[in-house]
């Protein structure tokens, strides 16, 4: 089932007497279950992308629409209730709340959905444990390394059941084994629950275990492949 559907996305930014095109006519369609990848260098505009796509920023032209609806249209309030209750993120520097505990940080969204107390805290624990950190609910971030952060930021970004998970550059800050870690645990989410994730990356890891990847350049899509299923 189709989720996403980007159409004529443009996004351009004045630089002094310089417009930078940061997203160039970008046509592109996402179904429910991914697990893409979207890469390039810096500045290809694939941050950006995702961004729009997540409703962060607005193009200068251009359609998003995520399950039938287009959010561009959506006010501020609207805007901000809609990708509380459809879209999770996952970022580069974690953006946990330093002050709340691992279990916290993953109710907290929770806490502003409504969700009733016993629903939020059976959720926290589940997803918790996961990610592999169950016996880490009471500790804060400080207190966590990096690898364990980011899979409490993907706890966080599960929390309020998303139709699907925008990931940027979520390894960009972890070594080798917590890469692995965390890709193991997405893939499985993925596998298991049907959770799409898409990602921004120039990360070779992310790449090699993404079943599709679209290479975007200069704010263009070169290309777009999906790999073969291993029977």
């Amino acid at each position: 089932m189709k989720i996403i559907t980007v159409t004529n996305l443009h996004k351009f930014y004045q630089e002094t007497e310089v417009e930078v095109k940061a997203v160039n006519g970008i046509d592109l369609s996402f179904e429910e279950g991914e697990f893409t990848a979207v890469v390039g260098p810096s500045g290809s505009g694939k941050t950006t992308l995702l961004n729009i796509i997540g409703g962060l920023d607005k193009p200068s032209s251009g359609e998003v629409i995520i399950d039938n609806v287009n959010i561009n249209d959506l006010s501020s309030s609207r805007l901000i209730d809609f990708r509380m209750n459809n879209i999770g993120f996952v970022f580069q520097s974690y953006n946990l709340i330093p002050v709340l505990t691992a279990g916290e940080n993953v109710e907290f969204i929770m806490h502003l959905q409504g969700r009733p107390k016993k629903e939020r805290e059976s959720r926290t624990r589940e997803l918790l444990e996961a990610v592999g950190l169950g016996d880490r609910i009471n500790s804060r971030p400080g207190k966590l390394s990096g690898g364990q952060q980011q899979r409490v930021a993907v706890a966080r970004a599960l929390a309020s059941k998303p139709k699907f998970v925008l990931a940027d550059e979520p390894t960009a800050n972890l070594d080798s084994k917590s890469t692995e870690n965390l890709l193991e645990i997405m893939e499985k989410l993925n596998r298991e629950e049907n959770i799409s994730f898409i990602f921004s990356t120039h990360d070779a890891r992310v790449v090699n275990k993404a079943r599709r990847v679209i290479r975007v350049e200069d704010g263009k899509v070169i290309s777009d492949e999906t790999k073969e299923l291993k029977k």
